[in-house]
């Protein structure tokens, strides 16, 4: 590498510098995205680096490290500088909110994850006939005359595994439900 920096500080070779493009500039937008900036910006915080790469390799001392330290140190220090040259963003002072959050907190979200959990077992504990009804009937919104007749079964008969079925769901989740009162 420090042979083709070295071609494009005496010579402006493009094409070494091509090749320290094609090298390096994939890496300097990872680089750049690793440290926050978006896809845009950091397509444009490499062309700026490349650009400086360009016009300062006779500045280049192999002494001082390897290539890509120093190209990667342009690439922090125009980082830093992208950073500086943004507005700085204003916080609203958390008493000055007074909304309540639309999405629930940590907590309600782990208790509709084992509430959903519950009532999954409680439905899978069931009987065939009767999870099935119960799937009809609430996953599919159907009634229960259109059940009957969707299973070829007397009304009565899905009537009485729906109230089968409730009072096992019931039995099943009532300490759930209990304890999270």
């Amino acid at each position: 590498m420090a042979d083709l920096l070295s071609r494009v500080a005496t010579g402006r070779d493009r094409d070494a510098f091509a090749v320290l493009f094609r090298h390096f500039g994939p890496r300097l937008k990872s680089y750049m995205l690793r440290r926050g900036a978006d896809a845009e910006t950091a397509e444009e915080l490499v062309q700026e680096v490349m650009l400086a790469v360009w016009a300062k390799a006779d500045r280049y001392v192999p002494a001082r490290g390897s290539v890509a330290a120093w190209i990667f140190t342009i690439a922090r220090n125009r980082a830093i500088d992208r950073l500086r040259r943004q507005p700085p963003v204003r916080f609203a002072d958390i008493d000055d909110h007074d909304g309540a959050a639309d999405e629930p907190d940590g907590e309600a979200r782990l208790m509709e994850g084992e509430m959903e959990m519950r009532v999954r077992g409680a439905l899978d504990a069931l009987p065939d006939g009767q999870r099935r009804i119960m799937g009809l009937a609430f996953l599919d919104g159907l009634t229960q005359a259109e059940i009957a007749a969707r299973l070829a079964l007397p009304l009565g008969t899905v009537k009485s595994r729906m109230r089968l079925a409730y009072r096992k769901l019931r039995a099943s989740l009532a300490e759930y439900m209990e304890d999270s009162r």
